[in-house]
């Protein structure tokens, strides 16, 4: 994969420190999972890590980490050199910013750029990202109208200068924020998780005595993009189109793509997706980019190292205006709802194209509702409750639906894709905040019937502890758009909200449960894919006794007959699988 060098032996000598910087970037996340305060990154690893030429060019990232902000922190980091040049950079300097349209999307994430100094001059960058549990504002939900709602806005400056904290950013910080000790502690964090880097590449190229990364950069840029517009030169030329109908907060939406395959790499063209929300579900441009470059990516070039070169063939236009490339100030808080569809929309373009075909549709969209406790929060109050009294809190939860199944096997169960989050244990929830889960378990029956069955939902109940009400930033999609299958696979099932009360609750939206109530949340699952009765009858059985369908599904959906004593019907399984399908 690496350009040719002189030798052979430099070749192989250019290949292990590539490694290796993937390495100490790694280091780097693995710094910043063991050191930040909350447990969006230190359970579920919502954050992004990696290293940066003197020009702002993505070099390597850390296998830890999401796609959304790995993808938005590689064209970040020019914008920081624009504001403050590497040449006023010094030793100890750190820089800080969760401006929407620059960085990763919306307010909850901080990113940060720190420079890194060989024998007093610099020869490279570190950014890190992660997601706060709080911002203020009105939250990690979809109600606000503009982004001046949504939270405290900090445009790129300094954090720190020569290892001297920003105190006057710091203390607007802890007086703007909710859980003001958990974001406090993750800003120290990235700064740590920065330094930490900084000081492994140092004895990197101590190691291998280099005083500059300007060659090894060249090399992993030019040969990742050659490696990426190989795979896609591979591929058989043409426009490809495919769209995603979504529930959408106050009406449907939908997203529309033109997928275009050349020799000089593959652009996406999101022409027709509807207009902006008047609601914080947009995505901003940059964002929009990460996860399309990310769906292209797991299908045609996943082996190729994630870097500003195997990222350059891929490049997309969405119309100014659309919910996919939302102009400022329209509110983003929410902006993974729509965001976390565009592989499955670009999936549906590629299946066209690739042997073999590709995933079935999945939940995709993360089902991660901030959670809110206190009297001026919830709507109501149980009688003789002094609403004063009631406990201050701010949380979020990460919960996922299934994957799509894919052409050869069946999709995963309960699996954050395309984020790639950890779902946080109910266990760390309870710990710092004052709610119960009643239940959570696979959601029977929500995998889309297929030849490959989808991956299932799950049910999840969650009600104030002591049945104190909390207030809940609501934000669940594919309620009434399921996941579709692939290649004669059924859908997953559909997601769905309810209070066991029986009393009215919205997917999406800032709602109370009530006193002594609870929600419970059915996480949609993902497509089939294939004929489901070519599946396997031994497999169809299998998963009816282990309760994921039932016999009446198997019998319906695959044609299996299971009796009584929970063994195939033979006979009968041959007479369904023959008749034709209604």
């Amino acid at each position: 994969m690496l350009s040719r060098p002189n030798t052979a032996l430099s070749q192989i000598h250019l290949q292990i420190m590539w490694s290796r910087l993937i390495a100490v970037v790694e280091e780097q996340a693995q710094t910043l999972v063991r050191t930040a305060f909350s447990t969006p990154v230190r359970e579920a690893g919502d954050l992004s890590a990696g290293v940066f030429d003197r020009d702002g060019n993505m070099l390597a990232q850390a296998v830890t980490g999401t796609p959304g902000h790995v993808n938005s922190m590689a064209a970040a980091v020019k914008h920081f050199l624009d504001a403050f040049p590497l040449a006023t950079m010094k030793p100890g300097d750190h820089y800080i910013t969760n401006d929407p349209w620059l960085t990763c999307g919306h307010l909850h994430d901080l990113t940060v750029v720190s420079p890194t100094f060989l024998r007093g001059e610099p020869v490279g960058l570190f950014a890190s990202t992660v997601h706060v549990v709080d911002i203020g504002g009105l939250g990690m939900g979809p109600d606000g109208r503009q982004v001046f709602e949504e939270g405290l806005s900090i445009p790129i400056m300094p954090l720190a200068r020569e290892g001297k904290m920003n105190e006057d950013l710091m203390a607007m910080v802890r007086a703007n924020v909710r859980e003001p000790l958990q974001v406090e502690g993750d800003i120290y964090a990235l700064c740590a998780c920065n330094e930490e880097g900084a000081k492994r590449l140092s004895e990197m190229m101590d190691e291998f005595e280099i005083a500059h990364l300007d060659n090894l950069g060249s090399t992993i840029i030019e040969a990742s993009r050659e490696a990426t517009l190989a795979k896609i030169r591979a591929l058989p030329k043409g426009t490809y189109r495919n769209s995603v109908a979504m529930d959408g907060y106050d009406k449907p939406l939908l997203l529309n793509a033109a997928l275009a395959i050349s020799e000089d790499g593959i652009h996406v063209d999101y022409d027709g997706t509807s207009p902006a929300s008047a609601f914080g579900i947009n995505v901003v441009y940059n964002y929009t980019l990460a996860y399309t470059a990310f769906g292209v990516k797991c299908l045609v070039a996943p082996e190729v190292p994630n870097n500003a070169g195997s990222l350059a063939p891929i490049t997309i236009s969405a119309p100014e205006g659309c919910v996919l490339n939302v102009r400022r100030p329209w509110a983003v808080a929410a902006r993974h709802t729509v965001g976390h569809m565009l592989p499955d929309l670009v999936f549906g373009c590629l299946h066209q194209v690739l042997p073999g075909g590709v995933p079935a549709e999945g939940a995709s969209s993360l089902w991660n509702p901030q959670i809110f406790g206190g009297g001026s929060l919830v709507d109501e109050v149980a009688d003789g409750t002094d609403a004063g009294a009631l406990p201050e809190f701010s949380s979020v939860i990460f919960h996922c639906g299934g994957a799509g199944a894919r052409p050869g096997k069946d999709g995963l169960s309960v699996t954050a894709f395309p984020s790639g989050v950890r779902t946080i244990p109910v266990e760390a929830t309870e710990s710092i905040a004052p709610v119960m889960f009643k239940r959570r378990e696979f959601r029977e029956s929500s995998g889309g019937a297929g030849k490959h069955r989808g991956g299932l939902g799950q049910v999840i109940e969650l009600t104030g502890a002591d049945g104190t009400p909390i207030a809940l930033l609501c934000n669940f999609e594919r309620v009434r758009n399921p996941a579709r299958g692939r290649n004669g696979g059924g859908k997953g099932a559909p997601g769905s909200v309810e209070l066991l009360s029986g009393r009215p609750i919205r997917p999406k939206g800032r709602q109370t449960v009530p006193p002594k109530d609870t929600i419970r949340l059915g996480l949609p699952g993902g497509g089939g894919f294939g004929d489901p009765r070519e599946r396997e009858p031994a497999r169809v059985l299998d998963d009816v006794l282990d309760g994921l369908i039932t016999r009446e599904e198997a019998e319906r959906d695959y044609g299996v007959a299971i009796d009584a004593s929970g063994r195939i019907d033979a006979a009968k399984t041959e007479r369904l699988r023959s008749m034709p399908r209604t």
